[in-house]
């Protein structure tokens, strides 16, 4: 059985609950995402938390993902790479950003003492154009799903990294009123419920 053939393998038997393959396919990608980890996060976040941390804590979000039926187009090794650098970059921009309050509205910055790291930093240039075709492809369905302007611009901010204080400063609004968005646009998302 070749390499290509193992993974596709792996992942369709962990979809059936097999965690021989679990273990499988984290022996084969730990070391390459804790890599990938260390380049991604600035060397001042890495001084107060582990990359393995950041790994460890991306593919746990791919095994509950894949359990719970959220990756149906999951296929093969390629996809399976892909999927795990976005993870792994979410999740690195989560510790960013928790880093960030931790020193209660300091700045992250990047290793050249830039402002703060942003997502196309922390992702870099892993993943392919096709993916990222099929990434903005899939992310322009979700906002449609949104049906609403605003909603759409809240969420792509908090997905580049803006806090909840930020965004309500750009929408002149409380940041009670970003929190109701961010959980209506929870619900969205997760339930495909749309509610006024």
């Amino acid at each position: 059985m070749g390499s290509d053939d193992s993974v596709t393998h792996w992942i369709e038997d962990f979809r059936r609950g097999d965690q021989f393959a679990a273990q499988a396919l984290w022996e084969r990608y730990f070391q390459r995402l804790v890599h990938l980890a260390r380049q991604r996060l600035p060397a001042r976040v890495r001084r107060a938390a582990d990359e393995e941390d950041v790994a460890l804590s991306a593919f746990k979000s791919f095994c509950r993902g894949l359990a719970a039926g959220r990756f149906p187009k999951l296929a093969d090794r390629d996809d399976l790479w892909r999927l795990l650098v976005v993870i792994t970059g979410h999740k690195a921009i989560h510790l960013v950003r928790d880093q960030r309050r931790q020193k209660r509205g300091g700045d992250v910055q990047d290793d050249n003492g830039r402002g703060m790291v942003s997502l196309s930093q922390i992702v870099g240039q892993e993943p392919t154009p096709e993916f990222a075709a099929q990434v903005a492809e899939e992310l322009r369905q979700l906002l449609d799903r949104l049906g609403n302007e605003e909603l759409c611009s809240v969420a792509i901010w908090k997905m580049e990294g803006y806090t909840n204080e930020e965004i309500a400063g750009r929408l002149k609004c409380a940041t009670r009123t970003v929190e109701r968005k961010l959980f209506l646009i929870r619900r969205v998302l997760e339930d495909g419920e749309v509610t006024g």
